[in-house]
């Protein structure tokens, strides 16, 4: 049986809106028929929303479910950076389509930074992430795949995710198993967990390879613990 990556890891939109302008783009959709915001051009960011680090109980957090790192503004990420250096008890998930954009360095343990790659001519955000940001932990998401990205330098990263595309355009627009194996093949040689979304399942079938880090495993298994002692 396959896991929903969403109940491993939970969205925390502190910035929502995006200058990237993918035309298949779920959150920007989302945005305009939810009225969340007047603009999703120009990204706004809900400081309130902070607090919601603090809480003890560990979770696995992506930051950027309806946003991209690279149209946060420094004053915003600097502010957001603080607050993961003192919850350490978290990990936080940051991703970006114009690594390029990027310029800085962190020493922040919990923290994870990645790109999404969707075709081979884009597998030069992978060289920009590692140039431009200085980081203990990289990954890479490669969803919705539109091409087979061949052979990939991934030589530094610490966690791969394969997914394919999702909703109206999911019938016309699949992820091709042979390149889900390759791209798995790939990273186990260098020992680089692998997790293949859910939405693979009606094309890879139900042995689905899902692996979490070993990072976002213990906050899991600290979760588990959390809920084990309240139900008692």
């Amino acid at each position: 049986m396959s896991i929903c990556i969403k109940d491993q890891i939970q969205n925390m939109n502190l910035v929502i809106g995006c200058t990237v302008g993918c035309p298949y783009c779920y959150a920007r959709n989302n945005t305009r028929r939810y009225h969340i915001i007047d603009d999703f051009e120009k990204p706004q960011f809900f400081q309130g929303k902070l607090r919601m680090m603090e809480k003890k109980k560990p979770q696995n957090f992506l930051l950027t479910g309806m946003s991209d790192l690279s149209g946060w503004h420094e004053e915003w990420r600097e502010e957001v950076f603080k607050k993961i250096a003192e919850n350490p008890q978290h990990q936080f998930l940051f991703l970006t389509k114009r690594p390029d954009l990027l310029s800085f360095e962190t020493d922040l343990d919990n923290a994870w930074f990645g790109v999404t790659v969707t075709r081979k001519s884009e597998l030069w955000r992978i060289d920009a992430l590692r140039s431009n940001v200085k980081a203990k932990k990289y990954h890479v998401t490669f969803e919705p795949l539109f091409d087979d990205p061949g052979k990939v330098d991934l030589a530094g990263i610490d966690w791969i995710v394969v997914g394919t595309m999702t909703g109206a355009k999911s019938r016309t627009v699949k992820t091709d198993p042979g390149w889900a194996y390759s791209l798995t093949e790939q990273a186990h040689e260098l020992n680089i967990p692998v997790f293949w979304k859910e939405d693979l399942v009606p094309i890879m079938g139900e042995e689905m390879i899902q692996e979490m880090p070993d990072a976002f495993n213990k906050v899991l298994e600290e979760q588990r613990k959390w809920n084990n002692q309240k139900s008692k």
